[in-house]
């Protein structure tokens, strides 16, 4: 028992860690702890139909070889599967409540469902061997905020900007490419995978940006 509850914890860590970090960014207009919560438990949720359309498309869909099956596993069967079903929790059951009345909200709770979502992928690959864990707390977690995140940017927009109802689909595609080429290199493997440190750098500065801009607009929002 206290193994498995050590092993909970080490693959709990570094979404609690994040969501803390985001939490605390949007320290002046805070979300409820609440929907916070809630949020997560719906990235909990987002990995069994993940899974379930995963090993559908395993079981049915004959898989290309060479470079078209990384490309394959990588953007569709990774990237489009997984990041449509986060997508698909926060515009269902978060994105019409009150509480999203904000930009940032759009980023926050993406972000929130996605480590819901990495937790329980973390344990399900880690539960076994720590040490995929602790590396899987530098690159896969950090990587479904980043890949999340910047789709929630997109997210806040469609919510909060007139003629823009349709700013999530962007999202969509942006997490979609992120979340594929972080999932390509891994595959390729070799010299390959450690470009991903690299490329979850980037995409780290891209949503701090994202982040810092959403707040600029929800401050200029309010004061006009």
């Amino acid at each position: 028992m206290s193994s498995l509850l050590f092993t909970l914890g080490l693959a709990a860590l570094p979404a609690v860690v994040l969501i803390h970090y985001f939490y605390r960014l949007d320290r002046a207009r805070p979300e409820p702890i609440g929907l916070i919560v809630r949020s997560v438990l719906y990235g909990f949720l987002a990995v069994v139909p993940a899974a379930a359309i995963e090993l559908g498309i395993g079981a049915f869909v004959p898989a290309p070889q060479g470079l078209p099956g990384v490309l394959f596993e990588a953007f569709i069967v990774a990237g489009l599967v997984e990041e449509s079903v986060k997508l698909f929790f926060v515009r269902r059951y978060i994105f019409g409540r009150p509480e999203f009345n904000e930009r940032t909200d759009g980023i926050i709770y993406a972000i929130c469902v996605s480590l819901g979502f990495a937790f329980i992928e973390n344990f399900m690959y880690g539960h076994d061997d720590a040490g995929i864990l602790v590396v899987r707390s530098f690159t896969a977690v950090p990587g479904h905020a980043v890949f999340s995140g910047v789709m929630g940017y997109y997210v806040g927009m469609a919510k909060l900007e007139e003629g823009r109802k349709g700013a999530w689909k962007k999202g969509l595609f942006w997490a979609i490419v992120l979340h594929g080429l972080y999932d390509a290199l891994l595959i390729a493997g070799g010299l390959f995978g450690y470009l991903v440190l690299p490329l979850l750098l980037v995409g780290w500065r891209v949503l701090k940006r994202l982040f810092a801009k959403a707040q600029a607009m929800d401050l200029s929002r309010l004061h006009s």
